[in-house]
């Protein structure tokens, strides 16, 4: 993974969420297939299109924790396009439920900051098969923070 993008400073990467730039949005994860498609102000929208051998587990469906990370993603994302200048974001709790499993192929998700305060951001996210069945929903926690 030497070839990805260095890691941008804090208040630059939330402004290019933002601004929804996602040709340019760093990420480790990029690496296994996993692309954003659209930032917008508490949203985010990502694809997986075709998942490396690797995130497959002895059943020949998509491994879970690999979904964690594609939640992830999202939820990370959806926090960061509403952050202001100075402030940043972790997770403080996530819950995830497995509804169906995910075959290898296109899986669509979508992540919305449910509710946000000076502190916490409650935030909801969902993966789906091709098809639009949903598979994954997922909540999460945010505490938020100034640096």
């Amino acid at each position: 993974m030497g070839d990805s993008k260095p890691r941008a400073p804090l208040n630059d990467l939330n402004r290019l969420i933002r601004e929804n730039r996602i040709a340019d949005y760093p990420s480790p994860n990029l690496a296994l297939g996993m692309a954003p498609v659209e930032f917008a102000p508490g949203t985010s929208r990502w694809r997986w299109n075709v998942q490396p051998a690797a995130a497959l587990n002895p059943f020949g469906t998509v491994q879970g924790g690999y979904i964690a990370v594609f939640i992830d993603e999202l939820c990370s994302t959806a926090i960061a396009s509403v952050l202001e200048e100075d402030e940043w974001a972790m997770t403080a709790e996530f819950k995830i439920n497995f509804l169906r499993p995910l075959a290898p192929g296109p899986i669509e998700g979508h992540a919305r900051v449910l509710r946000r305060s000076r502190t916490l951001a409650f935030l909801a996210a969902e993966a789906a098969r091709a098809d639009g069945s949903v598979a994954v929903t997922a909540s999460s926690t945010w505490a938020v923070s100034r640096r």
